[in-house]
């Protein structure tokens, strides 16, 4: 019955979001976009935004300093230009002076303000305060201060040179919020959100659908100078099912599918990656490349002896084949993780780095292990969310050959994520996104001082020599320097065999023939602000 509402939603959400508005919205419905998020948002505050699904929605409705374009370049935002002093310790942002927040009664007569340099600094200062424990805090852990000079000079003071720094302010944890509004709300700002984006929220109902407005008072204009965004609305539904979202997308009922699903796959695309000929005159398919590795995860401070034991996860990291894996589950979409824990793209990658398919090699760590431990029937679970039961499931197969069995667990994506955090899991699947263009983005999950669950060590990895070359790289601005540090740390966690790393992700994006403008990027970021739809 919850599915049949569901599915009801979706033909009733024209009308329903056309009516939030006046009469003269009634002949726009072709300017809503809708879409689907399978895994469901967590909150629409910034300074909370750690997701990928999070961040998507979150860019619509905030700005920071600065943003990324299409080929992560970092552009002007907020701040028009901004300076590094010689010694690289002192940025300098100029604002600009025709941003306003959305509307909001609290600002007074107008109901709108115009965002000041005092702003950020009350913004990265709520990212930092340790009483509302914001899992973004982290991006200013090399920030020694941060002042408004004026209304439209901001100062950012570091404690030493960090090359990757400014590349952190694009992240949605640095985007500006209204502090009367924030402490008006309190803790359900997450859910009453204002910022500047294009779009300003309308509605929300957890786990059913989200609604967006134009914002009309967007600072941004296209290239050809028309003011942004095109569209009228944004509205999301949020169907756990990947094969009902499939299906609304088939019937022309949401414009856009974010990723290639098992369910759906083989409908879609042919062996070969291909979009399907029954499919190329109403649908748009774009590939590219992701910043995005997906793994397996061992928590080391495990009591249990396989997983405690190099040999094991040395011996699965050996067991399966990479390549046969993306043929025959992914479309080809996607290349296979022999490189370490680096994704294609980044300074530091090598395509040697990691671990190639040796089944022999497997068994031989295997029977050692049991040689040396005296047990008989080495087992190991692993935990997963439906999505990803079938990668789970074939290496479950490949290394039952290699005299391993692995128990393949499900669980929801939420579940499993504080699960993951806690320690409450042997092994488990993960992915990790890219929020920043800097390799030290994927190795500090790697550094000692980010256990888990207040940092991203999942592991509980603890080497003095990583720790240490972690720490030099910050102190490098030589890029090829860096490169061979990140790869001597990248190559000492493989040596360790702390992860499987499985895939590095590419971008696939399905959209509708009336839709365009939606660009592509190496992060999956969502952008709708140039996206334009046709009657």
């Amino acid at each position: 019955m919850f599915l049949k509402q569901k599915l009801y939603f979706y033909l009733s959400l024209p009308l329903l979001v056309l009516s939030c508005g006046n009469n003269s919205n009634s002949n726009k419905d072709h300017l809503v976009f809708r879409y689907n998020e399978y895994a469901n948002i967590n909150t629409l505050d910034p300074a909370f935004s750690r997701t990928l699904q999070d961040n998507s929605i979150n860019n619509q409705l905030f700005n920071g300093l600065v943003q990324l374009d299409d080929e992560l370049n970092i552009k002007p935002c907020i701040a028009k230009s901004w300076s590094i002093s010689e010694d690289a310790i002192m940025y300098t942002f100029n604002l600009r002076n025709d941003v306003r927040f959305h509307k909001h009664h609290l600002f007074g007569k107008d109901s709108i303000r115009t965002v000041k340099a005092k702003d950020f600094e009350y913004s990265l200062n709520r990212l930092r305060d340790t009483k509302i424990a914001a899992p973004g805090s982290w991006v200013l852990k090399k920030v020694k201060d941060f002042k408004a000079i004026n209304d439209t000079i901001f100062q950012i003071e570091l404690k030493q040179p960090f090359p990757a720094f400014i590349g952190l302010l694009t992240m949605k944890y640095c985007s500006v919020v209204p502090k009367e509004i924030v402490e008006h709300y309190g803790n359900n700002f997450r859910a009453n959100p204002i910022g500047t984006g294009p779009f300003k929220f309308k509605r929300w109902e957890e786990n059913i659908k989200l609604i967006l407005r134009r914002n009309n008072n967007y600072f941004e204009k296209d290239e050809d100078g028309n003011q942004l965004p095109h569209l009228e609305a944004v509205a999301l539904t949020f169907l756990p099912d990947k094969q009902s979202e499939f299906l609304q997308f088939a019937q022309g009922n949401i414009d856009y599918l974010q990723s290639l699903d098992n369910s759906y796959k083989d409908e879609l695309l042919t062996a070969d990656g291909k979009l399907r000929a029954k499919y190329t005159t109403s649908v748009n398919m774009t590939t590219g490349p992701f910043l995005n590795t997906e793994y397996l995860g061992f928590y080391l401070d495990s009591k249990t002896p396989e997983i405690q034991s190099k040999l094991i996860r040395k011996a699965i990291n050996y067991g399966f084949d990479r390549k046969k894996m993306m043929i025959y589950l992914r479309n080809g979409i996607g290349n296979p993780a022999n490189g370490g824990f680096i994704p294609i793209g980044l300074e530091g990658h090598k395509k040697t780095n990691g671990y190639t398919y040796q089944p022999e090699k497997a068994k031989q760590l295997v029977e050692q292990f049991k040689k040396e431990s005296g047990i008989k029937n080495p087992k190991i679970n692993l935990v997963t969310t439906s999505n990803y039961l079938d990668f789970c499931e074939f290496i479950q197969r490949e290394l039952e050959k290699a005299g391993l069995t692995i128990n393949v667990d499900v669980m929801p994506e939420a579940a499993l994520r504080s699960a993951r955090y806690n320690g409450k899991v042997d092994m488990f699947r993960s992915s990790w996104v890219a929020d920043y263009l800097d390799a030290e983005n994927y190795l500090s999950i790697f550094y000692s001082k980010n256990f888990a669950p207040n940092g991203s060590n999942y592991f509980h990895f603890k080497n003095k020599i990583v720790d240490s070359l972690y720490n030099k790289a910050f102190t490098i601005t030589d890029i090829e320097e860096r490169k061979h540090l990140y790869t001597t740390i990248d190559s000492l966690a493989m040596d360790n065999a702390i992860m499987v790393p499985l895939y590095y992700d590419e971008v696939v994006r399905f959209t509708r023939k009336n839709v365009s403008g939606l660009g592509i990027n190496p992060i999956n970021m969502l952008d709708l602000k140039r996206v334009k739809k046709l009657n």
